[in-house]
């Protein structure tokens, strides 16, 4: 949540920011010593934790939580499921978004980054909100289901519908909130995994979530790239590069089948009536 808060700040204010005159580099030293003072504050404020000492060999109890965490198929779906489900906010808005509604629909500057950062704004809503839900019922694969289902009906209108036919704001709003539903993954393979490793899962899942994003990265410009042939982009340059979005979160709608129930209704055991 607070992270794409950061997200939605630096496309609604750093953007208009840096347009308007303020030079990178003294925007990114600010930002450096905003980060050193946040380091501090913390090295600070931390309770400090008395650690016993362990006599097992650190580098051996490492090497088996991974072994533990990646050999087990329900910690690579997760991570599949939920680089499927960050793309399209990591690439496609943040890299792209402002691009592509600038290069395929008119749109000025300033408008087109308002629409992009309502996008990391819906993950600011989703990600508590879905969480909460998914608390309320004690399940999590009707949620990231229905987030990946609401997030493929929101890209295939962004990519192929009219600009103008909805509110504006509201596509992205509600693109952003649905694609909130992937940090559910981040509890799932916790879940998952014995809990003495839950620090490994999570690492293990941002390993495989970015290093997908790492690569489609590279992949779309590739596809930008063959798709323009060096002419001005327009919108069915962005459909062309873009499309293969929506066979990736229709495959994470695909992999939620096979992902196993982690709630706390899935844990419960069912109570059974004897008849006499």
């Amino acid at each position: 949540m607070f992270g794409m808060a950061g997200g939605a700040a630096g496309q609604f204010l750093v953007g208009p920011m840096i347009a308007s005159g303020m030079a990178w580099h003294v925007f990114w030293i600010s930002m450096g010593l905003a980060g050193l003072g946040i380091a501090a504050a913390l090295l600070v404020l931390l309770p400090k934790e008395e650690l016993e000492e362990s006599k097992d060999d650190w580098f051996k109890a490492s090497l088996t939580a991974l072994g533990v965490v990646f050999r087990n198929p329900q910690s690579i779906l997760c991570g599949v499921i939920a680089g499927l489900l960050f793309i399209p906010t990591t690439i496609f808005d943040m890299i792209w978004g402002v691009r592509f509604l600038q290069e395929a629909h008119g749109f000025s500057y300033g408008e087109a980054v308002i629409r992009s950062a309502t996008v990391p704004l819906g993950w600011i809503i989703g990600c508590p909100l879905l969480g909460f839900i998914s608390d309320r019922i004690a399940r999590r694969k009707p949620v990231i289901f229905g987030g990946a289902c609401v997030l493929l009906a929101c890209l295939s209108w962004i990519l192929y519908g009219s600009a103008n036919a909805l509110p504006p704001y509201l596509l992205g709003l509600i693109a952003g909130l649905a694609s909130g539903s992937a940090m559910l993954l981040y509890t799932v393979i916790k879940e998952t995994n014995p809990p003495e490793y839950s620090g490994t899962a999570t690492g293990a899942i941002n390993l495989l979530n970015f290093t997908l994003t790492a690569i489609m990265g590279e992949v779309f410009v590739w596809i930008m790239q063959s798709a323009s042939r060096g002419k001005p982009l327009g919108l069915e340059h962005y459909q062309i590069t873009f499309q293969p979005l929506l066979y990736g979160v229709g495959l994470a709608v695909l992999l939620t089948f096979a992902l196993k129930e982690t709630g706390r209704a899935a844990r419960i055991p069912e109570k059974t009536t004897v008849t006499v």
